[in-house]
């Protein structure tokens, strides 16, 4: 089995080991070692990254005692190695998963809410907590959990056999059997846990809440510490900076500004159908005036610009309303939407004809046998439409 350094000294940088298998993992280069200070990915925490030799370090797994390494070259089993961890990502992880424990521990103690999940991406972490909590129940949390932080208490590393463990006063009940390491967040948290940690809460920097959302009865909090605090900020900043000088406003009253731009947008879209609603039937006519004739049926087959999905659907079905024809119209970008319709009697079934379409030439959608619509077909409309005019006229001959 694997010894694992970074149980006992999480700030091991570098180490010497020797290389005790090698083999392939899923087709890559692995070796497994006599000792390690990689943590691989597990409870929540994804694997750390460095250099092993002359080889990169791209994946860590654990694999019943061993720390499986997936490698960039291959290594030979018996040689003595240099390990090196990617110090800014493991730091990064450290931070992350301490100010995990401090913000469960501050949702423990002040309401009673623990926690069921946690997941570290590479932006923002989350806890899923088993009951939903209120906006003020999470801001007081986060208040609790950065005051601990800001208190630079010491976080401690102890191990403790099962007996032992069953007389202390853990956040949870431990998830595996025999000894047990726990972290132990000064007068504040005790927690058995595998992961690496800051040596002091201080270390974390600030715990930042980003959003809260529902999720089977509790709520999912996602949040950011340390250096990705600093980065989500920049990005907020950045995002205000620009509403703010966009919109005119000062940053205060941008929520009530968004509102105002969405229901003038409402309200343009409604206007924007009516006109169109009203225009489709002298536009229809004027453009089936122009279409060739096949079999007695008018067969138009054309894009139009400035016309959305809905205008199209209004167009064609003005257009098939005057006269026997059959309808293509086609938005004039790609990727292209367009709407199929046939007026009664016509012997060709428009959504047989959109799908033939979207088969060949991608997107998706649906109708009837009078009027189909799709969107998202990944080709220029003159091809669109050249096969669209090829499939009409064979069914129509």
């Amino acid at each position: 089995m694997t010894n694992r350094i970074y149980y006992t000294d999480p700030f091991c940088r570098t180490f010497t080991a020797t290389v005790t298998r090698a083999f392939d993992q899923e087709g890559r280069p692995a070796v497994t070692l006599d000792r390690t200070a990689f943590y691989p990915s597990s409870g929540g925490q994804p694997f750390d990254t460095g250099r092993l030799g002359a080889a990169d370090v791209v994946d860590a797994m654990d694999a019943e005692g061993d720390v499986i390494h997936v490698l960039s070259a291959p290594l030979a089993a018996g040689v003595a190695v240099t390990g090196g961890i990617d110090w800014v990502r493991r730091f990064d992880h450290m931070q992350q998963h301490t100010g995990q424990h401090v913000l469960s521990a501050a949702f423990d103690r002040l309401f009673e809410n623990g926690t069921v999940g946690f997941h570290m991406g590479a932006d923002v972490s989350t806890i899923d907590l088993a009951r939903d909590a209120a906006p003020s129940e999470v801001e007081r949390a986060v208040d609790e959990a950065n005051r601990i932080v800001w208190e630079d208490r010491p976080v401690s590393i102890r191990f403790v056999s099962p007996a032992e463990a069953a007389s202390l006063p853990l956040r949870k009940e431990p998830a595996r059997d025999g000894t047990l390491r726990l972290i132990d967040i000064s007068g504040f948290d005790l927690s058995a846990c595998g992961g690496t940690h800051v040596e002091r809460t201080g270390a974390i920097g600030v715990i930042a809440a980003l959003s809260t959302e529902r999720l089977r009865g509790g709520s999912r909090l996602t949040f950011t510490c340390g250096s990705r605090a600093l980065r989500a900020l920049r990005t907020y900043r950045d995002a205000v900076a620009g509403s703010v000088r966009v919109l005119s406003v000062l940053p205060g009253d941008l929520p009530a500004a968004v509102d105002r731009v969405q229901a003038e947008s409402k309200d343009l879209r409604k206007l924007i159908k009516s006109l169109q609603e009203r225009l489709a039937a002298h536009e229809g006519a004027r453009l089936l005036a122009d279409a060739p004739v096949v079999e007695g049926i008018r067969l138009l087959v054309r894009s139009v610009a400035g016309w959305d999905a809905a205008g199209l659907k209004a167009l064609a079905a003005a257009a098939t309303g005057t006269a026997q024809a059959c309808v293509v119209l086609m938005s004039d970008v790609t990727p292209v939407s367009l709407v199929v319709a046939c007026s009664a009697g016509v012997p060709v079934d428009a959504n047989v004809v959109l799908q033939q379409l979207t088969s060949r030439f991608g997107g998706r959608g649906g109708g009837r046998p009078e009027l189909a619509q799709g969107g998202g077909l990944a080709a220029p409309v003159q091809d669109i439409a050249s096969a669209a005019r090829t499939l009409i006229e064979l069914t129509l001959r």
